[in-house]
């Protein structure tokens, strides 16, 4: 049975795609709150499903998120985004782990899941297409490769994607990610409990 290893990586490590607009105001107020508790920032993303949520996706540097930790951050940024009032309206801070099914926001997370299935999309056109789907190999400081279930003349095709052309990637959610992340050095009901999403919800405003 295969090891999964989490290499705890700098909580300085930028993300390789930044939001934009109130979420990426968001996310420049919460950045540099955050370090200091000892957590980095995955994902900012306002959502208008049954009502306004602001999702904060968060992580420590080993990349655990415990219900703890959430309940932590939530009220370590909460004053902070009170007092910015980036949001005009009322809204729920919902603060979360990333999850199993992850997104992948720095470069230690491709070297980390390496072997992995991913969904990514691109900026540009590599290869007449800008949606990738297959394992994540061959990672470096300039980029990975994706291995598609696509055959080329015989053999598997591999596409390579530089960081600075891509705008979003994600595990896709497997046996075999769900068996390995549960022996990742916990019992699998912590594992569990770890990296159960929603962690966290306020009512702000």
């Amino acid at each position: 049975m295969s090891k999964l290893t989490i290499v705890p990586t700098s909580l300085d490590e930028p993300r390789l795609t930044q939001e934009t607009g109130v979420e990426g105001r968001v996310a420049a107020v919460i950045e540099p709150v955050l370090k200091p508790s000892g957590y980095r920032l995955v994902r900012v993303r306002l959502s208008r499903l049954s009502g306004l949520t602001l999702q904060i996706m968060a992580e420590r540097a080993d990349g655990i998120m415990t219900i703890e930790d959430c309940e932590l951050v939530s009220r370590t940024i909460s004053p902070v985004l009170d007092a910015e009032d980036l949001i005009d309206r009322q809204y729920h801070l919902e603060v979360s782990s990333p999850g199993i099914d992850r997104p992948l926001v720095r470069k230690s997370d491709f070297a980390n899941w390496q072997g992995y299935i991913v969904k990514a999309e691109t900026s540009v056109m590599i290869g007449s297409r800008k949606k990738f789907h297959g394992h994540i190999t061959n990672v470096d400081s300039e980029g990975f490769g994706i291995e598609t279930n696509e055959i080329a003349y015989g053999e598997i095709l591999v596409v390579r994607i530089p960081f600075i052309n891509l705008t979003k990637a994600r595990l896709v959610l497997t046996d075999k990610l769900i068996r390995d992340a549960l022996h990742c050095g916990c019992s699998p009901n912590r594992r569990l409990l770890e990296m159960t999403r929603t962690m966290t919800n306020l009512s702000l405003k």
